[in-house]
């Protein structure tokens, strides 16, 4: 187990990198903004859950496979590009009563959650975050590097978890400001399915030196 100080640390640095917006961020503030408070505290949550599938893998090894690998790397990479450009084109060609669903339907938030989880899984960035980042605050005089490496992961997912709730808050006060009418509900829908298109596309583009 790290000692007090390594935590401290950690806590300290991942904070910081996490209260920098990212593609997650910018997907729960899309949410949030189209979808309003439940929607992206749900989205928050399926990153959660996302991020802590890669601390398993990071744990595992596996996530070493993306680092070595420029065709898993690619795989993975474009499979996200393809579900997050699929979203936005989805929202951007929903109608307008689609953009505000029906909250207390369970079909709708497990597809919520369900799509957060598929966004954050399918970004390798963030395997070769928890692969990179990691292993600096594990030190092997204080035990097993496998229990540190989960229990750091572990760590920063519930760090990322609080970071990302302030976001969806910060963006669902934003939204309440806006007029409720047919003008500005489209806006929203727009403004939403711009960025899942726009995140699809910097996904693309990012990381293209692996691929040589």
């Amino acid at each position: 187990m790290p000692d007090t100080m390594t935590i401290m640390f950690f806590s300290i640095a991942a904070t910081t990198l996490l209260l920098v917006p990212g593609p997650m961020v910018l997907y729960i503030i899309a949410r949030s903004i189209n979808q309003g408070r439940r929607a992206a505290l749900k989205s928050v949550l399926a990153a959660g859950v996302g991020d802590f599938g890669h601390v398993i893998a990071a744990t595992l090894g596996l996530s070493a496979i993306l680092l070595t690998s420029a065709l898993a790397f690619n795989v993975v990479k474009y499979a996200g590009v393809v579900y997050l450009i699929y979203l936005g084109i989805r929202t951007l060609l929903s109608r307008d009563e689609q953009v505000q669903p029906n909250f207390g339907s369970g079909r709708r938030l497990t597809r919520i959650l369900s799509q957060g989880v598929m966004v954050s899984a399918l970004n390798p960035k963030t395997a070769l975050f928890f692969l990179a980042f990691l292993p600096q605050f594990v030190n092997p005089a204080y035990g097993s590097a496998t229990v540190q490496n989960l229990f750091l992961g572990m760590l920063f997912v519930l760090l990322g978890i609080c970071t990302n709730n302030v976001y969806a808050l910060i963006a669902d006060a934003a939204r309440s400001l806006l007029p409720g009418n047919h003008m500005f509900r489209k806006l929203q829908r727009y403004l939403a399915g711009s960025v899942y298109v726009a995140l699809g596309i910097t996904t693309a583009l990012v990381g293209a030196e692996k691929s040589q």
